[in-house]
């Protein structure tokens, strides 16, 4: 068995990966995903896109609604409102699942995809506290708020679904205000940023900011 067993690994190997691409292959063609191109210019332009997951948890006929994440030349920082269950949540994640998948040389859920080259995926979404190490919702909050602030670059993507809501109104949007003004003034950072918030007076940045759009 000694003797085999480097011979016993490798084969395991080898079906481990092809198993990978033929369920990657197999999903690509049930659900009509489409061959991304993967660039090393700063873009993204993914149109009618879908998260891969919801779409297909939809029961009655209901039907996923396609939309675009289209980065016009010189936009870093999306501010993205809107109502509780309006889909802004879902959009955030299924942009970063697109970009994952095409990482890592899937097919994706869109009907045509241009997307950069990134080092690292840097997500604050959720609010939950950590009881056992003794920390509240906005301590985790803002310990994973400054983890993306000191380790993104500006070849990351960063997904931020309402910052700042673990604390007080009005502190709560001082710290989103600078986080994004943050990311977008600091020459390290600078990358493409999804931000999903209920403080509507974020979309005032857009005034004040060059690179933020809202949506």
């Amino acid at each position: 068995l000694g003797a085999a067993a480097t011979r016993l690994l490798a084969t395991s190997r080898a079906i481990a990966k092809l198993d990978v691409l033929a369920g990657l292959a197999d999903v690509a063609t049930r659900e009509n995903y489409v061959k991304p191109e993967v660039l090393s210019e700063d873009v993204m332009e993914i149109r009618d896109a879908r998260h891969p997951v919801v779409e297909n948890f939809l029961s009655g006929g209901e039907r996923f609604v396609p939309n675009d994440a289209i980065f016009e030349d010189g936009e870093i920082i999306r501010i993205i409102t809107g109502p509780n269950m309006s889909g802004k949540s879902t959009y955030l994640r299924q942009v970063a699942l697109i970009v994952l998948m095409a990482q890592i040389g899937s097919f994706v859920p869109a009907d045509e995809a241009e997307i950069a080259l990134v080092d690292r995926i840097f997500t604050r979404i959720g609010a939950q506290d950590e009881i056992s190490a003794g920390q509240s919702t906005f301590m985790v909050e803002m310990v994973e708020t400054a983890n993306l602030l000191n380790h993104a670059t500006v070849r990351s993507l960063l997904v931020l679904d309402e910052v700042g809501r673990g604390t007080s109104t009005y502190d709560g949007i001082s710290i989103a205000w600078a986080v994004v003004e943050h990311i977008h003034n600091h020459p390290r950072l600078r990358c493409k940023t999804l931000f999903a918030t209920h403080y509507h007076e974020l979309t005032q940045l857009s005034e004040l900011l060059p690179r933020v759009r809202n949506y």
